[in-house]
């Protein structure tokens, strides 16, 4: 890993030339420039640099000036500002604009090593969270939800057209099929992202403890209640307030939402002051909240007005045909956090997992793919690395197999009809990259564990270079 660079700017050459000796003893790369204007033009030309020391007082332009224009050219640079014992004020004054810290003249040695170590450190935290920030983008992309099923495209095409706006959205589906992924990702593509997201479940609160929970209270409000508390409305106040479990709410909380959402007002408990607030709810049931209308345990009012836009995720058994690309997923995820080399799932356990009819949904496939992760000896998941009611389940490769003649001919299921053109296209493109598998997978536009499966499943495993199999010891 490289040093980190840093730029010094003084106009006193012996204060610039001492501090650039003694820096580069420690190990780090140091500049030093006597005129600010000369270090903005450096800044602009590209240089990368981590820290910027400068002085406060200098002539032309001065640290306050230089402080501004490398902040304007790099918003992530971290400055150290260098002063004397006069000018401490301005120096705080500086900080206030955007400095890291400041050193005080003349300068010790080990004072100005530790404020360098805790600037850079601070520089590191920094770009860290920028890169997580970064990773959470990426994985609440659209393109990333996973799923292939026509319904869950439906989904993906709904949410992004939804998420624009401030519409209330009403997300609904059987426990563990994501109602709380689809609710990130609307408030991540809606313009309120840099705002709070907040998410209560409200059955896991005491009926008692909900109001208070979302809506505040005021001290003395009810027995305990020694303080002023905020609620979670007034938290994510700009942002999006996710209610999952919204069936279970007590009929006096059904009248405050319905009020919050149509004025967009509330009180706090024990408070008789209106307080208002701007922020976009997001609802999640798992059951049929019409239902619970007509047998007069939701306000019908109520479910008329969160039902805006409705968005029904269809549990898991209904759409055996994302269970691959799910389970992929989690294996890639649980390999990397578990630091273990897992190279697939082999097809028989496949078909278990497809045949499967996973009461849990997603939460449970989840479940299953870290526990074989974990739990598995070997570089492929097979069916005895899952629990026994998967790995027990009746399941063929191949589908059902069946077969009828019409007009004299034979009709067999469609995925069996491909599997021999498949297998003489697989043969065919390792065959011309002298069976390299990565660059066959990249050509048929697979993924490296999706080739080894298929390989495996059409004995192409053991032919070597050349297209001859290796003889197997007796």
């Amino acid at each position: 890993m490289s040093q980190p660079r840093i730029l010094i700017v003084d106009d006193d050459p012996l204060v610039a030339d001492s501090l650039g000796v003694f820096l580069k003893s420690r190990g780090y790369h140091v500049e030093v420039q006597t005129d600010a204007h000369r270090a903005v033009r450096e800044l602009k030309s590209g240089t990368s640099v981590d820290l910027l020391l400068t002085d406060v007082n200098m002539p032309g332009m001065d640290g306050f000036a230089l402080l501004r224009e490398a902040r304007k050219i790099d918003p992530s640079l971290v400055v150290v500002m260098l002063t004397g014992y006069g000018t401490i004020e301005s120096a705080v004054n500086a900080m206030r604009e955007g400095a890291e810290d400041y050193v005080t003249k003349p300068v010790i040695d080990e004072e100005m090593l530790m404020t360098v170590e805790r600037a850079l450190k601070r520089r590191s935290l920094t770009q860290e969270n920028e890169q997580l920030r970064s990773q959470l983008n990426r994985s609440l992309k659209l393109d990333n939800l996973v799923g292939s099923d026509h319904r869950m495209r439906k989904i993906y095409e709904t949410l992004a057209t939804v998420a624009a706006t401030r519409a209330t959205v009403l997300i609904s589906g059987e426990s563990g099929t994501g109602k709380s992924l689809i609710a990130r990702a609307i408030h991540h593509h809606s313009p309120r992202k840099d705002k709070p997201f907040v998410e209560v479940n409200c059955g896991a609160l005491p009926e008692s403890l909900l109001e208070s929970e979302l809506f505040g209270h005021r001290k003395g409000a009810f027995t305990g209640a020694e303080t002023d508390r905020l609620g979670k409305f007034l938290r994510a106040d700009g942002g999006t307030i996710f209610l999952d479990e919204i069936a279970t709410a007590s009929p006096a909380f059904q009248v405050k939402l319905l009020r919050i959402l149509q004025e967009r007002r509330f009180e706090r408990v024990g408070d008789d002051e209106s307080v208002e607030v701007d922020v976009r709810v997001v609802l999640a049931s798992n059951i049929d909240l019409k239902q619970a209308v007509a047998d007069g345990v939701f306000r019908e009012d109520l479910y008329h007005r969160i039902n805006v836009v409705n968005i029904h995720i269809p549990p898991l058994r209904e759409r055996p045909g994302d269970i691959p690309l799910l389970a992929d997923h989690f294996l890639k995820r649980y390999t990397r956090e578990n630091e273990k080399v897992v190279e697939g799932i082999s097809d028989d356990a496949m078909a278990k997992l497809s045949a499967f009819q996973w009461s849990g949904n997603v939460r449970e496939l989840e479940n299953a793919i870290e526990r074989g992760v974990v739990l598995t000896r070997g570089t492929i998941l097979e069916p005895e690395d899952f629990p026994a009611d998967i790995s027990g389940v009746e399941a063929t490769v191949n589908g059902p197999g069946f077969e009828f003649r019409s007009d004299g001919r034979t009709i067999v299921p469609l995925k069996q009809a491909l599997e021999g053109p498949e297998r003489e296209i697989i043969e065919a493109t390792l065959s011309s990259v002298n069976w390299n598998r990565q660059r066959a997978a990249k050509l048929l536009d697979i993924n490296r564990t999706t080739l080894f499966n298929k390989m495996r499943k059409y004995d192409l495993l053991d032919i070597k270079r050349g297209g001859k199999r290796r003889e197997r010891p007796a």
